[in-house]
């Protein structure tokens, strides 16, 4: 019998937390857009942020990517262990059910 264990609920959640962060990598192209001063604290860190922005508008799209397949890798991952869970419970209680039918009369001889 195998030691691995698989969180099912986990593997969901991590596939819906990578969607999330897939969707907001899509929606917002540059991720310093609308900070100022104000929010960030200082114009040295702003104009990091900014150098920061520019750059991820380069890499943006193929981490969008990566995060598009990690989604629906983990989301596969999750409904195929639902999906073998449920068949090996269902076989068990036939196999349950088999078992505790009282056994036949003996062929008569």
């Amino acid at each position: 019998m195998s030691d691995q264990v698989a969180d099912i609920e986990r593997i969901k959640e991590c596939a819906r937390s990578l969607k999330r962060i897939h969707d907001t990598f899509e929606k917002r192209s540059d991720p310093s857009q609308g900070y100022g001063v104000g929010e960030l604290g200082s114009q040295q860190l702003l104009d990091a942020f900014d150098d920061f922005g520019s750059n991820w508008k380069i890499h943006r799209k193929k981490l969008t990517e990566e995060l598009q397949t990690l989604y629906g890798t983990t989301k596969t991952a999750a409904e195929s262990y639902e999906k073998i869970d449920h068949e090996l419970a269902e076989a068990l209680r036939d196999q349950d059910k088999k078992s505790s039918k009282p056994a036949g009369k003996p062929a008569a001889k």
